[in-house]
C-alpha cells in the first residue's frame, strides 16, 4: 500500500502536477478542521420531478447566465476556485494545500445548482428536514456544456444521496468501493486546460529536477484579478448585512473560497482597515446556522447553504 508521500510522487510521475492531491484519505478528510466553515479565518495574511434527458447542450444556461452575471458567467465557480489558488507564474495550485479538492466538488454541486439542474428532495414537510437529511435530485439532465459539471450530473442522477455524501463520492472517499466509480478524476489539470481553451491560461513544462511535469501559468491576468475583485466586493462595497440578500454566486463564493484554503490569500493586498473589514463580514458567512438561513429566506438557493453546512461539520 502507497503512503501518502510515496502516491504523492507516484502521481507528479504519472498523471501532471494537479492530480497531486485530488485523492485524499477519508481521515485527511474528516479531520481538516481549520478548514471547516466554523473555524476562524487565518491571522492577517412533492418529490421534484426528473425531466427527460438530453443529448443537446442546454444555450439557456449561456443565456440566463449571461443576461444576471454579464461577463462573468463565461468562468464557473470551479474555474474562480483554480484562479484563486493557482500560482500564477508557477503555474500549479500548492502542495501543501489539502483542501481545494474537496472544495472544487463542492463548487460542482453549487454550479449545477444554480443552473437549475439538481436541488434537494422535496416533500410535505421536507423544509423542516435539515439540509443534510434531504437527498439531492437531479431537476434537469440536460446537458451544461462543461464536461466535469456534465459528468457529475449523470452520477448524482444514477442515485439518491445527500449533500455531503454526494462530496464524499465525488471526492473518491466513499467507504464502499461499488461507490468509487462516482469519483470525478484529474478535475484540476481538466479545468486547467478548460481555463487554457478559454484563453486564460497556457500550457508549459516545468523541470522538477529528476522530471518534468506540465504546468498552466496565468496569461490573462486581468481575468484572474476579476475573479479576486468579485469576492472582496461581495463582502464590502456589496455587503449586506442580511444573507438571504447576497447574491447566490457571491455567497457560493465566499463559502468555497474558505473551504479551498484561497480565502485569506485574496485578502493579501487589501489596507488594514479594508482586510479586517472583509475578514469580519467572511466570518459572519462562516458562522451563519445553515439550516436557518435557508429556512428564513425565499428564495435563497439550498444547495449552497447544504454545501456550507457539511464544511461546518468538517
Amino acid at each position: 500500500m502507497l503512503t501518502t508521500q510515496n502516491r504523492t510522487i507516484e502521481q507528479i510521475l504519472t498523471g501532471g502536477i494537479y492530480t497531486v492531491y485530488d485523492t485524499m484519505s477519508s481521515a485527511t478528510l474528516r479531520s481538516r478542521g481549520g478548514s471547516g466553515a466554523g473555524g476562524m479565518l487565518k491571522q492577517r495574511k412533492g418529490e421534484s420531478v426528473t425531466r427527460a434527458p438530453s443529448n443537446a447542450h442546454d444555450v439557456r444556461d449561456e443565456a440566463e447566465l449571461e443576461e444576471k452575471y454579464g461577463k462573468d458567467c463565461k468562468l464557473t465557480l470551479m474555474d474562480e476556485m483554480m484562479l484563486m489558488g493557482l500560482d500564477p507564474k508557477a503555474g500549479y495550485t500548492s502542495f501543501f494545500n489539502d483542501s481545494i479538492s474537496t472544495g472544487l466538488r463542492g463548487a460542482v454541486l453549487i454550479e449545477l445548482a444554480l443552473r437549475n439542474r439538481i436541488g434537494l428532495k422535496t416533500t410535505n414537510g421536507s423544509r423542516n428536514l435539515s439540509l443534510d437529511r434531504r437527498p439531492v435530485v437531479v431537476l434537469d439532465s440536460a446537458p451544461t456544456g462543461e464536461v466535469v459539471l456534465d459528468e457529475a450530473l449523470k452520477n448524482i442522477g444514477s442515485c439518491s444521496e445527500t449533500v455531503a455524501t454526494w462530496i464524499e463520492y465525488l471526492s473518491g472517499e466513499a467507504w464502499n468501493p461499488l461507490k468509487l466509480k462516482y469519483q470525478l478524476h484529474h478535475v484540476r489539470e481538466r479545468l486547467s486546460k478548460g481555463l487554457c481553451e478559454k484563453g486564460i491560461l497556457t500550457t508549459a513544462q516545468q523541470n522538477f529536477y529528476v522530471f518534468d511535469v506540465t504546468t498552466h501559468p496565468v496569461i490573462d491576468d486581468k481575468a484572474r484579478d476579476e475573479v479576486t475583485l468579485r469576492l472582496q466586493d461581495s463582502l464590502m462595497s456589496k455587503w449586506q448585512s442580511d444573507k438571504n440578500r447576497i447574491d447566490d454566486r457571491d455567497l457560493a463564493r465566499i463559502i468555497l473560497a474558505h473551504a479551498s484554503d484561497v480565502l485569506d490569500q485574496t485578502f493579501s493586498e487589501l489596507e488594514d482597515e479594508a482586510y479586517e473589514l472583509a475578514t469580519e463580514h467572511a466570518q459572519e458567512i462562516l458562522d451563519a446556522d445553515a439550516d436557518y438561513e435557508y429556512r428564513r429566506g425565499d428564495n435563497c438557493n439550498e444547495i449552497v447553504w447544504a454545501v456550507k453546512d457539511f464544511f461546518t461539520e468538517l
